[in-house]
């Protein structure tokens, strides 16, 4: 650098120091303006939990997968039981009986095999009437519960407690669609109209679940009154059942259900 250029150094230098500058100025004061803005927060997507464990078994959404273990699901539905006195005893009022046969279908996949929670419902009516007691089979056998579980089938069916009546209504829907695919496969060969093969396949369940397997072998799905006759009643009452449940469910829909002073009416059916 000659004395000469000195001047004109100096002043490209000053100007580049003062555009540092404000270059400078410029950036810190874009940073403290973005600082000052809110910054908006990411979307967290969340499930609301429902209210209380019983709030969830409420209204099971078909085919969906429940998140609760079976035992935690059993003790949410056995916090809704209400009990009723009826003339064979002591039994779970008609929200308890929809609500126990809906949720038992629904977790059983009855509709896989043309069934439903009527069905459910029908089977304990000619069981029991859903009054829970000690019965015993023709050879002297014992049987417990609302589903009259023998001992060697409650232990085939991994049931824990035949007496527990939430318990006991889901394994007999398990145990119903393993009937109604044995009858399926009895009356398949049968020439029959769409309504008739459902009021047989529905006859088979219940020769399915009164009989032994001997007992079993002899219905082709023609000869029902050849049954014994605690079979037979068992296949009415089971229809019976099944008509009272879909009477009950219309009741609830249109906000009739229960009388002036809130308790159920008095349903007559086949077993009673």
């Amino acid at each position: 650098m000659t004395r000469e250029t000195w001047p004109i150094h100096c002043a490209i230098a000053g100007f580049a120091t003062a555009a540092l500058i404000y270059v400078s100025l410029v950036i810190v004061g874009q940073w403290r303006h973005a600082a000052l803005e809110p910054v908006a927060s990411p979307a967290v997507a969340f499930a609301r939990a429902p209210a209380t464990a019983a709030a969830a078994v409420a209204e099971p959404a078909a085919g969906a997968p429940v998140a609760m273990s079976e035992r935690s699901y059993y003790d949410a539905l056995r916090t809704r039981v209400r009990w009723m006195p009826t003339r064979l005893g002591n039994a779970p009022d008609y929200d308890t009986r929809l609500l126990l046969a809906k949720s038992a279908a629904q977790r059983a996949g009855l509709a896989e095999v043309g069934l439903g929670y009527r069905d459910v419902y029908g089977l304990i009516t000619a069981e029991t009437s859903w009054v829970p007691r000690r019965g015993a089979g023709r050879r002297g056998t014992p049987s417990y519960g609302v589903a009259q579980f023998e001992p060697a089938t409650a232990r085939a069916l991994g049931v824990r407690d035949p007496n527990d009546l939430v318990e006991a209504v889901h394994v007999a829907a398990v145990h119903m669609k393993e009937a109604a695919m044995w009858s399926s496969e009895r009356v398949a060969r049968l020439r029959l109209g769409a309504d008739e093969r459902a009021d047989k396949l529905r006859e088979g369940i219940s020769v399915y679940y009164n009989l032994s397997s001997k007992g079993r072998a002899q219905w082709n799905g023609l000869n029902a009154s050849r049954l014994p006759v605690e079979t037979q009643r068992h296949i009415f009452n089971a229809r019976m059942g099944a008509q009272e449940a879909a009477w009950l469910d219309a009741q609830s829909r249109a906000g009739r259900f229960g009388g002036d002073d809130g308790t159920a009416r008095a349903v007559l059916t086949a077993s009673r």
